[in-house]
């Protein structure tokens, strides 16, 4: 006959047994886990100055060329050139168109003979009143053309002592640097023959009368 008490009591070794392995493997220390090694932190970045650092600003612009101021009241000397020429009357109501066309008939006629231009073209003029003046129409050749027709000849252009000024605009604005001359001949007490010339730096027969380019003589005496 089993009896219950007999077999609580035969198991309380066993279990004795499993209470002493539980504690001693609780008591037992845990194996050590060894600590991960530092890793050395990175070195802080080095700071720069602005002005080590690449610059991203675009270049400066270069400065834009210095245009000289034109010639007012210069000393030159002219020296003569081999000219056509032909003559001619205007008023001032149509002076540039009157000056235009004696052109037009000089270039023509070189053309017409094959001759070449040696420089720009001239107006010479010879009087002037309050309602129109007298001029030669002036152009210059590299060699003597033949043949004229009786209106056309061959000349030397002017030469000597004068003052050079200079005309940018129309024909029509000539006016205003004609009495800025005047002045300028007052103020230095220059007597001026009574002649001037206009040179045509930029071609009156191709230029716009606004981009005109003018150099004006005034022969001293």
């Amino acid at each position: 006959m089993n009896c219950p008490r007999l077999f609580r009591f035969a198991l309380a070794p066993v279990a004795v047994i499993f209470v002493g392995i539980a504690t001693a493997q609780a008591q037992a220390p845990a194996p050590s886990t060894p600590a991960p090694s530092a890793t050395p932190a990175p070195p802080p970045a080095e700071t720069k100055s602005p002005g080590d650092l690449p610059s991203t600003a675009p270049p400066a612009p270069a400065p834009a060329p210095v245009q000289k101021a034109d010639p007012f009241g210069e000393e030159i000397t002219l020296a003569p050139k081999t000219v056509i020429v032909t003559k001619g009357t205007a008023n001032w109501d149509t002076a540039f168109e009157t000056l235009l066309g004696s052109l037009k008939t000089l270039s023509a006629e070189l053309e017409k003979q094959g001759g070449k231009v040696a420089g720009n073209s001239m107006i010479v003029y010879t009087s002037t009143d309050d309602t129109g003046f007298s001029y030669l129409a002036e152009i210059p050749v590299e060699a003597e053309p033949k043949n004229l027709p009786k209106t056309i000849s061959v000349a030397k252009s002017p030469e000597g002592k004068a003052l050079k000024f200079v005309h940018r605009g129309s024909y029509d604005n000539m006016d205003n640097t004609y009495e800025a001359i005047t002045n300028h001949l007052d103020d230095k007490k220059l007597e001026a023959k009574d002649t001037f010339i206009e040179e045509y730096i930029t071609d009156p027969l191709k230029t716009q009368e606004d981009k005109l380019v003018i150099n004006v003589y005034v022969p001293l005496k």
